[in-house]
């Protein structure tokens, strides 16, 4: 199963931190992570195998988006920052339409993104 992750800056710790309180789930041989860029980075230093698209901004949102568009990419995990404005906004509330009209799984926050891996583990 492939998982995207994707953080902005603000939460871009408590991203990684997450991560690393499910490791056991995401270094399943089943799992596959897909990231923005900077946040694969981050999870790339904390000991995770990650396919890095573009930042963000750069474009990095839209071909995740993409990757779901194409049945690759199950599920989203995008820790947005809802106390602060994107210039990107656009292609943030794109990828959330893609996952919508491809019925792919999206948590937006800790508390969800928490539930969809445990609905996933063994």
């Amino acid at each position: 199963m492939e998982i995207a992750i994707i953080a902005h800056d603000r939460m871009k710790a408590d991203l990684v931190q997450f991560l690393n309180k499910n490791a056991e789930i995401l270094h399943d041989e089943n799992i596959t992570l897909i990231a923005t860029g900077t946040t694969g980075s981050k999870a790339e230093k904390a000991g995770y195998k990650v396919t890095k698209m573009l930042s963000g901004p750069m474009g990095g949102d839209a071909q995740i988006a993409a990757r779901v568009a194409e049945g690759k990419t199950k599920m989203v995990l995008f820790f947005k920052d809802p106390n602060s404005s994107h210039p990107h906004e656009v292609d943030i509330n794109m990828l959330i339409r893609v996952c919508d009209v491809h019925n792919v799984p999206l948590a937006t926050n800790e508390a969800t993104a928490q539930l969809l891996l445990n609905a996933i583990s063994k």
